[in-house]
């Protein structure tokens, strides 16, 4: 960022360097997590924080220590606007295609709030399978090659196959279906999102009914609503994937939007 620019780029509570980020530059071995402050506060931090440690448990064998990260987001926000985007990306200085350990780095960035496209979407549906599904990792070429693919075929975005045949998510999205009654999450193998968690535990104290259960382009003919949510928001209408179109679920939309405002906002 410029020098007069109000968002920041720390690595582990400092100002990063140009010589920080050009080691960072090829870095694929790394996880992440991404999200909107309002009012200098998080929805799901808890959340947000899981992800961060189960990820490099996965990853690294160890993670940072909880307060530690809180207090790099703290440092992060302090001086920045009310409202912003934020991702924490969890690193080895070490490098990839290494198995030395150098301990564990951490790069925050801000920049501007975002809410996402109002949509309706179409999707094209193709098939794809992420390494590490429940991971949220960097270096993944696949999304935007098949964001890029999906464009060129008149679509907006992609939505996976897994190799049975069952939708899992999209290629920054997770997805979620309406049969009318009852939220319907797709039964796969896939990244939960923290918008997702949100909405899902929410949903619950509302008492509004949920399944999670296979959904394949076979299905779609029956369901009610489709939409895509991530931490943009918590939901983006869905009017066709692939040659099936979809209806209009406002209650649907309204429903996902009312369940993520209950989630307080708070502070790291």
């Amino acid at each position: 960022m410029s020098e007069d620019s109000p968002y920041i780029t720390h690595l582990d509570g400092r100002p990063a360097t140009a010589a920080d980020l050009a080691a960072l530059a090829f870095a694929g071995h790394a996880h992440f997590t991404a999200a909107q402050v309002r009012d200098g506060r998080f929805r799901g931090l808890d959340l947000h924080l899981e992800r961060l440690r189960s990820a490099s448990v996965e990853l690294f064998g160890r993670a940072l220590p909880e307060e530690l990260v809180r207090s790099r987001l703290r440092t992060a926000l302090r001086d920045g606007p009310a409202d912003l985007s934020l991702t924490a990306t969890v690193h080895s200085p070490a490098g990839e295609f290494t198995a030395a350990d150098a301990g564990l780095a951490l790069l925050v960035r801000t920049g501007p709030a975002a809410t996402g496209p109002d949509g309706p979407l179409a999707l094209t549906a193709v098939g794809h399978e992420r390494y590490l599904p429940h991971v949220k990792h960097v270096g993944e070429v696949a999304k935007t090659h098949l964001l890029r693919q999906a464009a060129a075929d008149g679509f907006d975005d992609a939505a996976f196959l897994d190799r049975a045949g069952r939708f899992s998510e999209a290629t920054i999205w997770n997805l979620a279906f309406w049969d009318g009654e009852a939220v319907v999450w797709p039964r796969a193998d896939m990244l939960t999102g923290t918008t997702q968690g949100i909405v899902r535990r929410r949903l619950g104290t509302l008492g509004i009914a949920q399944r999670t259960v296979d959904v394949t382009p076979a299905d779609l003919p029956a369901l009610a609503g489709a939409v895509v949510m991530n931490s943009w928001t918590p939901g983006v209408p869905v009017h066709r994937i692939g040659a099936t179109d979809l209806p209009a679920a406002p209650r649907f939309l309204d429903l996902l939007h009312r369940a993520y405002g209950a989630e307080p906002l708070t502070a790291p």
